[in-house]
């Protein structure tokens, strides 16, 4: 599944929830605006977890062959420089 689909699809649903929350708040103004900014701190700390995440995927995923091509490359230096003149 695409990883941006599933981070779209949690904004979304925080988003309908927090509407619907407010919708049917029985509390006074002061407490929902309150509740509000509670909930969406957390779904914007959710979403920067998730991001952080992602990027840290994507670090591991290429970090790997990175240090592959510079072995192979401090190899062929070596072997470049051993070779006679």
């Amino acid at each position: 599944m695409n990883y941006s689909k599933v981070l779209l699809g949690f904004a979304a649903g925080a988003a309908i929830g927090a509407a619907l929350g407010v919708l049917f708040a029985p509390d006074k103004g002061t407490e929902t605006r309150r509740k509000i900014a509670d909930k969406t701190n957390d779904v914007a700390d959710s979403l920067k977890d998730k991001f952080n995440d992602f990027v840290d995927g994507v670090k591991n995923k290429f970090a790997h062959p990175k240090n592959e091509s510079e072995d192979v490359e401090e190899r062929g230096f070596s072997t470049y420089n051993r070779m006679p003149t």
